[in-house]
């Protein structure tokens, strides 16, 4: 499963900043809607394509392994 780290990056900008940051503020400086930033944000969004991942990662300065990590699912079977 890919997990999106933008809650952690949003915290982190905020403390860089000295202030509390949006989503509509992000929207904005972005051009991704509030409600698919809200989606990433709450990892309930799949379909991400490339340009987006690339303008989040120049937002937030980061490169690509910053803004998102692949986390193994456990599947029960292979656990037997």
């Amino acid at each position: 499963m890919i997990k999106f780290l933008i809650k952690r990056l949003i915290t982190e900008k905020e403390l860089a900043l000295g202030k509390r940051l949006t989503l509509e503020e992000i929207s904005s400086k972005t051009n991704i809607h509030r409600t698919t930033l809200s989606r990433i944000a709450n990892n309930k969004y799949d379909n991400t394509t490339t340009e987006m991942l690339d303008t989040l990662c120049t937002y937030f300065d980061v490169p690509i392994e910053g803004l998102i990590e692949h986390v193994k699912e456990v599947n029960p079977k292979e656990t037997e």
